[in-house]
C-alpha cells in the first residue's frame, strides 16, 4: 500500500524553505566555496582529457565525461545526507545540511547582484558603467550594444534564469532530494561550458547540450506560466504575458529558452531582442526600471514554483516511493 510519510515530507519542506531563506538572506556563497565553480574545474579538466581526433569517439567520451560528473557530484551529496541522518540529532543535522548544500544549486539574490547595478548605471547615464557588469550574465559583446540592448539583455538574462537557475533546480529537487538537484547543477553547468556547435565543442558537448534540453522542458514550461500567474499577482500585464507567450514562445533557437524570456517581455510590455536570432515582444518602450521590475517578477515565480509545483511533487514523491 502506498503511504505518505509527513515526517519525510516535512523535513523536505523545511529543507526547502530554510535553502530559500539562505539565498533571500545571504545570497551566493563565496566562488572559493562555491560547489558549481567546483565542478566547472572538473569539467574543465575531464574535457581536456576527453577531446581526440576521431568525432566518434569524442562525442562518446561526452557521454561518459557527462555521467561521471553528475555521479562524482550527486553520489557523495546522497552519501552524505543519508550518513548524517544516522547520527544522534541526525533529523537536525540532516534538514541543515540538506538546506546549505541545496542552496548551492540556484540563486535568486544572486541574480540582483549581477543586474541591479546595469540599471543603477544605466539611471546615470554610465553606459560604461553598465557595460562592465554585463560579462557576468552574458556572452554578448558589451562594447557592442546600447542602451536598449543593454537592458534587453539583463531582462533577458533574468527571464531564462527564472528556469535554469531556480525552477529547474526546484523541480528536481521535488522529484530526487537534493542529490536531483545537484546532477541538475551539473548538467547546466556542462551545457554553459561544452554544450556548444562551434569546432571544439560539437562532439564533446553535444550530449550535454542535449541533457540540458531535456532536463529544462517541463521547467521552462511550468515557469512560463507561473511567469503570467506572477505578472497578475505584482499588477503587471497578465493577459500580454500569455498573449505574447503564446505567439513568441517558438521563435529562440532553444527549445525551452523562447518560453519564459516571452512571457517576461509580454508581462512588461517590452520587447527583447538578441540581435541575429530573436525578437520577443512588442515594443512599447524600455527603460532601467524594467529591470527591478523583471526581478520582482522573478522573485514571485519562484516562490508560486515552490507552492504550486514543488511541494505537490514532493508528497507524490514520498507517497510513491516512500523517499
Amino acid at each position: 500500500m502506498f503511504a505518505l510519510d509527513f515526517s519525510l515530507l516535512v523535513d523536505s519542506v523545511l529543507i526547502f524553505e530554510l535553502a530559500f531563506l539562505i539565498d533571500i538572506v545571504f545570497g551566493e556563497y563565496p566562488d572559493r566555496i562555491h560547489p558549481t565553480i567546483g565542478i566547472g574545474k572538473i569539467i574543465s579538466y575531464l574535457k581536456r582529457k576527453s577531446k581526440n581526433s576521431n568525432p566518434r569517439v569524442e562525442k562518446a567520451n561526452g557521454v561518459l565525461m557527462a555521467l561521471l560528473i553528475m555521479l562524482v557530484v550527486a553520489l557523495p551529496v546522497f552519501l552524505l545526507l543519508f550518513w548524517l541522518r544516522q547520527l544522534p540529532y541526525g533529523e537536525i543535522l540532516y534538514i541543515v545540511a540538506g538546506a546549505i548544500l541545496f542552496k548551492a544549486t540556484f540563486a535568486i539574490r544572486g541574480m540582483g547582484h549581477y543586474t541591479k547595478p546595469i540599471a543603477k548605471a544605466l539611471k546615470q547615464n554610465d553606459l560604461d558603467g553598465a557595460r562592465k557588469w554585463l560579462p557576468f550574465i552574458v556572452r554578448r559583446d558589451p562594447n557592442s550594444l546600447n542602451e536598449r540592448q543593454i537592458i534587453s539583455a539583463a531582462v533577458e538574462s533574468i527571464a531564462e534564469s527564472t528556469t535554469d537557475g531556480i525552477t529547474a533546480p526546484f523541480f528536481f529537487f521535488a522529484l530526487f532530494g537534493v542529490p536531483g538537484a545537484f546532477a541538475y547543477r551539473v548538467v547546466n553547468t556542462l551545457d554553459s561550458m561544452v554544450g556548444y556547435k562551434n569546432v571544439e565543442n560539437r562532439n564533446i558537448g553535444w550530449f550535454s547540450a542535449k541533457l540540458d534540453t531535456i532536463a529544462n522542458y517541463i521547467p521552462s514550461r511550468l515557469t512560463a506560466y507561473l511567469v503570467v500567474a506572477a505578472s497578475f499577482l505584482l499588477h503587471e500585464d497578465w493577459r500580454e504575458s500569455m498573449r505574447i507567450l503564446q505567439r513568441d514562445k517558438h521563435k529562440t533557437a532553444s527549445p525551452n529558452a523562447g518560453y519564459t524570456i516571452s512571457a517576461m517581455a509580454g508581462a512588461l510590455n517590452i520587447q527583447l531582442e538578441k540581435k541575429g536570432y530573436y525578437i520577443l515582444g512588442d515594443d512599447h518602450g524600455i527603460s532601467a526600471e524594467h529591470i527591478p521590475k523583471a526581478l520582482r517578477v522573478m522573485t514571485v515565480t519562484a516562490v508560486l514554483f515552490g507552492l504550486v509545483v514543488v511541494v505537490p511533487v514532493l508528497a507524490l514523491r514520498i507517497y510513491v516511493v516512500g523517499l
